[in-house]
């Protein structure tokens, strides 16, 4: 054990495999929890528009999921793709032409549109590790201590954007510190100079197509970028050649933001600074730790929430007491400037435009260059201090990912609802489900995660009671949905209930997770 863990803390790790062993380690985490998480709410968003729906037009009468198969297996075409996410979407095209493509080849369910954002996940690793090299840190446990973030994890693995961005976030990092490197080691007239042009001129660009994949990714971005000004302010050339590829990109992201920012008005609260630090803090712990405290109850998640804020506080602490002797060179700011880039920017971003757009999935983008600096500052703790430190917290992260992969507290109800409803079938039965806001988010993951041979219905806002009583026909049962995700959702679901409860020929009967029975009278 104690050469295991030298292996992780040691900079030289190259001959006894460690990088590979670490790579197989996140391939088997991203992979289990691609298979094991129930469908997002997101998901489908990603799927219609990739699929060519955005939409999808719902059967107005009694269907199976088996008979609307077609809505998820679809293909677009980038222009529509492109026209699509202008109309109906707040996110720029480059994930989703990309997984477009993806799905063409390797196939259109949600496990296999999933495997695209493990990919990119498994080259930001590698990313890691180059990165570590560069800085001079243990490529091992960064590598270990990044995919064991939750955060990392959780992004890594499920049908968005986000890992694509990520991907791009690091390597752009990777190359900006490699230009920076090889550039102050050269001559100030030195022929190898347009090359290093060239490769800072690149960095700008795969940073700017970050936020061409998630516009938030920008944060990380600039960042790096800064720190390229602050380090080479004298080679005029070099950083205004990565400004100039990052900005390249900004017109393209203008043309979608500009047509988008008036969609989902609403979608985050008001900001307000002591509750937006709060929820930061919160969610920067989660990002590390994960959802433990959800398991322990009320007041033991209160407890072991608080416990794992103090030991993520005590984390930084540390990585600031050994500030000098993690890494080497300038290669540290960087780690820590595009560390602190996006909780920063979301903080700016709050407080112009009025909304807290503080988010777990978010504050991801930090972890990898967090994780970064606390391998380097473990790496720098005498004696057996830091495999004692880094044996905790991968432990600690080990039972967070169990979690993430396990528990319904970790994931969207909608696929332990579904299994809800199958518990309560039976010959004869029929399932309403909400429509939700449009049609996506609530209906489409519960549609996906339901029994293929499942009669449902959907209900949409505003529903009239009788009509309602109506349209179920002949149903010995009535199965209820009560998954209230969105506004439309939960003003939907009491019309639901009211349609059936306290009605003559109806009586409730069994209930179970989101779902209420109704059972018709025999004599009715």
């Amino acid at each position: 054990m104690q050469r295991v863990f030298t292996g992780m803390l040691s900079s030289h790790d190259r001959r006894n495999g460690g990088i590979v062993l670490a790579m197989l380690v996140a391939l088997i985490i991203l992979v289990a929890s691609a298979w094991s998480r129930g469908t997002e709410y997101d998901e489908d968003y990603s799927v219609f528009i990739a699929a060519g729906g955005p939409r999808p037009a719902w059967p107005a009468t009694v269907f199976t999921p088996v008979e609307v198969q077609h809505v998820f297996s679809g293909h677009s075409t980038m222009q529509s793709i492109a026209e699509d996410l202008r109309r109906t979407d707040v996110h720029p095209p480059l994930y989703f032409w990309t997984v477009a493509a993806w799905r063409g080849v390797f196939g259109t369910s949600l496990f296999e549109t999933r495997l695209f954002s493990v990919l990119c996940s498994l080259g930001a690793l590698v990313g890691v590790a180059v990165l570590a090299r560069l800085s001079g840190v243990p490529p091992v446990a960064a590598v270990l201590l990044t995919v064991g973030c939750y955060g990392f994890a959780y992004t890594g693995s499920i049908a968005r954007g986000f890992a694509l961005a990520q991907l791009c976030v690091i390597w752009g990092a990777v190359m900006v510190l490699r230009a920076s490197l090889v550039v102050s080691a050269l001559p100030r007239r030195s022929s190898s100079a347009p090359a290093m042009i060239g490769l800072a001129l690149a960095a700008g660009l795969v940073l700017g197509l970050a936020s061409f994949t998630n516009y938030l990714a920008a944060f990380g971005g600039a960042g790096a970028l800064c720190w390229l000004l602050l380090t080479q302010w004298r080679r005029v050339a070099v950083w205004l050649a990565a400004g100039i590829g990052f900005c390249a990109v900004l017109p393209l992201d203008l043309y979608f933001f500009i047509a988008q920012r008036s969609s989902r008005t609403g979608q985050f609260p008001p900001f307000h600074l002591v509750p937006s630090l709060v929820r930061l803090g919160k969610y920067s712990a989660a990002n590390i730790f994960g959802g433990l405290p959800l398991y322990a109850g009320h007041l033991g998640g209160i407890l072991l929430g608080g416990i794992l804020v103090l030991a993520m506080f005590a984390l930084l602490l540390l990585i600031a007491l050994r500030w000098s002797r993690i890494g080497t060179g300038r290669a540290r700011l960087l780690l820590a400037m595009t560390a602190v880039a996006t909780p920063v920017g979301l903080l700016l971003l709050g407080f112009v435009f009025n909304n807290t757009p503080i988010e777990l999935r978010y504050v991801a983008f930090a972890t990898p260059f967090l994780a970064l600096l606390l391998a380097g500052s473990l790496a720098s703790l005498p004696g057996r201090a830091g495999y004692a430190v880094l044996a905790a917290v991968l432990c600690i992260q080990a039972a967070a990912l169990l979690g993430m992969m396990t528990r319904p507290e970790t994931m969207q109800p909608q696929a332990q609802t579904a299994r809800s409803a199958a518990r309560l079938e039976r010959a004869g039965a029929l399932v309403l489900v909400p429509y939700g806001n449009d049609g996506v988010g609530v209906l489409a993951a519960f549609v996906r995660e339901a029994p293929p041979s499942m009669h449902m219905l959907v209900v949409g806002p505003g529903a009239d009671p009788a009509v309602l009583r109506h349209r179920v026909g002949n149903a010995s049962r009535v199965i209820l949905v009560m998954l209230g995700l969105d506004g439309d959702s939960k003003a939907t679901l009491p019309q639901m209930e009211h349609a059936f409860e306290g009605v003559s020929c109806w009586t409730q009967g069994p209930t179970g997770f989101d779902t209420i029975a109704f059972d018709r009278a025999p004599s009715c």
